[in-house]
């Protein structure tokens, strides 16, 4: 299925684990994160700085009901209040671009979000016209990110993305997937091309793009998105029941949400991750893993034994 951020788990396996893990022994991760700012990296194309964690919208922004708009506009209102900009969405996601236009302009967060989206079409003008749409359902007359989704018709899709941002229709263009029967496509299209940015799937669960893509990704100098951050909620249940490791606490970790974010953004090729989730809490949850002190490698390949365990 066309997949690209990924949605919390919002059943109860995120919210049980969250209910049932003991204060007593969060509170030293959680002074530890309290007060820090939020991590921020370069896009290696321009220098400027992206927060580390973004939101993804992906079913958990395709709603019309006003108490699921009411938590997703609590969750984009939070999101800049706590440092975060980055805001992914694609015309796949059924009205998900529509309710982050309308909610951003609510807020009055268009001009401070960093919006990105994508085009998935085939030929030139169907393009344009999926682009352009777009543009006026998430309310901005320039996009910050346009990637191409799956490289679905890359070839001709890199032309018009090249020319739209020589004209300051977009700052940035990308391309994005979330499979790893794709990888061998992705890396030969980074070389060709080197595009501003990748999207790709990375995970405790999903760790086969950090072999290749995210290195090449570095050398390149090509800014990382991650989606399924939580491969789908399948980690979730791996840890379900089960206590966080008491040594998490020394690098800020107050919850298995933190836990697996900060397990990737300890890879330095990663610019940043959009977990998608509507739920204020949970997006509280996901920003806290962007502040304080990141795992290094020996405890990473610590925390990816921890799973297989």
């Amino acid at each position: 299925m066309p997949t690209q951020s990924e949605a919390h788990p919002e059943n109860g396996s995120r919210r049980n684990l969250l209910k049932g893990l003991a204060a007593a022994a969060l509170l030293p991760a959680k002074i530890m994160a309290a007060g820090l700012p939020m991590i921020s990296r370069p896009i290696p194309v321009t220098g400027e700085t992206l927060p580390v964690i973004g939101v993804g919208t992906w079913q958990s922004f395709d709603i019309s009901a006003e108490a699921d708009l009411a938590n997703a506009r609590e969750t984009l209102r939070l999101l800049a209040e706590q440092g975060g900009s980055v805001v992914d969405s694609s015309p796949m996601y059924g009205q998900s671009e529509a309710v982050v236009g309308q909610l951003a302009a609510q807020l009055g967060l268009v001009a401070k979000l960093f919006l990105a989206t994508k085009v998935w079409s085939q030929g030139r003008e169907a393009g344009i016209r999926q682009m352009e749409a777009s543009f006026r359902l998430m309310g901005t007359r320039r996009m910050d990110l346009m990637q191409i989704h799956n490289l679905v018709d890359a070839a001709t899709h890199v032309r018009t993305l090249r020319e739209w941002q020589a004209a300051q229709r977009i700052r940035y263009w990308g391309i994005s997937h979330y499979h790893a029967s794709a990888y061998g496509d992705v890396e030969r299209f980074m070389k060709a091309e080197k595009p501003d940015f990748l999207q790709i799937n990375y995970s405790l669960g999903e760790a086969e793009s950090g072999v290749r893509l995210l290195p090449l990704a570095r050398d390149l100098g090509i800014a990382v998105i991650v989606n399924r951050p939580f491969a789908s909620g399948e980690l979730f249940n791996r840890v379900k029941g089960r206590a966080l490791p008491v040594w998490a606490a020394d690098f800020a970790v107050a919850s298995w949400a933190q836990f697996f974010l900060k397990w990737i953004l300890a890879d330095p090729a990663v610019t940043c991750v959009v977990p998608g989730t509507r739920n204020p809490k949970y997006l509280q949850d996901n920003m806290a893993a962007g502040r304080g002190r990141l795992p290094d490698a020996a405890v990473r390949v610590r925390m990816a034994a921890l799973l297989r365990g």
